[in-house]
C-alpha cells in the first residue's frame, strides 16, 4: 500500500469575486503541495462563496476557461483539487451546485449536489451526484453539504466501493454539533475515512463554524481545525496507519 495524503482546505471566500477566490485557491494548492497532499477538497461553492442570489450570474460550464489556472496548477503540482462552483451542464440547463474534480493528470470530472437544503430550490436545481474516483489506493466519493444529511448517500458510496467520503460543506455554528456527529457516525458505520471541508469565515449571511475535520474509518478524530480562519486539515497514511495534522495559513 503506497503512502497517501489528503486534506480539507478550510478557506474563506469573497462573495462573488471569482478571480480573487481563484488566487486564494492557488495559494492553498501551493501549501498543500509542500505537505505532499495528493487530494485537496474545498468547501461548498468555494470559488464564489455561498451566494445563491449571485449564482445565476456566476455560473459556468465545467470546461470554462476561468478554471484554467486551477487546472494547470493541479497538473503542475500533481495534486487533485475539488473546488466548488455553480455550474450548468449545458447553456440552457438549470443552475447546479457543482464540485469540480481537477485531476492531477489534467482530467476533469463533475459532481453535482443531489439533495438541496430547504430554500435552495429558489436558485438551484438538484444534481445527479457523480461516480467515485480513484486517487492512489483510495476510492473517493464526494458529497456537497446537505447530501450527507441523507443516510442513504454515504451508504451508497460505501456500497460502490468508496474508502473515502469527502464533503465540501457550509456549516454554521448552530448546525455544527449535529452535522459533525453525523459524519463521524458514518465513518464508523461504513468504515470510511470521512473528510469535511467547511468555510473558514462568513458566507451568504451565515456565520460559518470552520472546524473542518477528518475522521478515521473507526470514527476516531484524526484532525480538526480549532475554529475559523484559513487552514489545511491533513490526513496522512503510512503503512496503513493514518495520522492527522493542522496547518494554519
Amino acid at each position: 500500500m503506497t503512502a497517501m495524503t489528503l486534506a480539507a482546505a478550510q478557506s474563506i471566500s469573497i462573495a462573488g469575486d471569482v478571480p480573487a477566490n481563484i488566487e486564494r485557491h492557488l495559494a492553498f494548492m501551493h501549501v498543500a503541495a509542500e505537505h505532499n497532499v495528493q487530494l485537496l477538497v474545498f468547501p461548498e461553492l468555494s470559488l464564489t462563496g455561498y451566494e445563491p442570489l449571485l449564482a445565476a450570474g456566476l455560473t459556468i460550464t465545467p470546461d470554462d476557461p476561468v478554471l484554467a489556472p486551477l487546472r494547470e496548477m493541479a497538473r503542475a503540482l500533481r495534486l487533485t483539487a475539488v473546488v466548488g462552483m455553480p455550474v450548468r451542464l449545458t447553456p440552457d440547463a438549470g443552475v447546479l451546485i457543482g464540485a469540480l474534480v481537477l485531476g492531477a493528470d489534467g482530467s476533469l470530472a463533475v459532481y453535482t449536489k443531489q439533495h438541496l437544503h430547504p430554500g435552495e430550490e429558489v436558485a438551484f436545481v438538484p444534481g445527479q451526484g457523480g461516480a467515485p474516483f480513484k486517487r492512489g489506493d483510495e476510492q473517493i466519493a464526494l458529497a456537497v453539504c446537505a447530501d450527507f444529511s441523507h443516510a442513504s448517500h454515504p451508504r451508497l458510496a460505501a456500497e460502490a466501493g468508496a474508502t473515502v467520503y469527502a464533503a465540501g460543506v457550509l456549516i454554521s455554528e448552530g448546525g455544527y454539533a449535529t452535522d459533525s456527529a453525523l459524519l463521524q457516525g458514518y465513518a464508523a458505520e461504513h468504515g470510511l475515512l470521512v473528510l469535511m471541508a467547511n468555510h473558514g469565515g462568513p458566507s451568504g449571511g451565515y456565520a460559518c463554524a470552520g472546524r473542518s475535520a477528518i475522521w478515521a474509518a473507526d470514527g476516531g478524530l484524526l484532525a480538526a481545525a480549532p475554529g475559523v480562519g484559513d487552514a489545511l486539515v491533513i490526513a496522512r497514511r503510512n503503512d496503513a496507519v493514518w495520522a492527522g495534522q493542522v496547518v494554519a495559513l
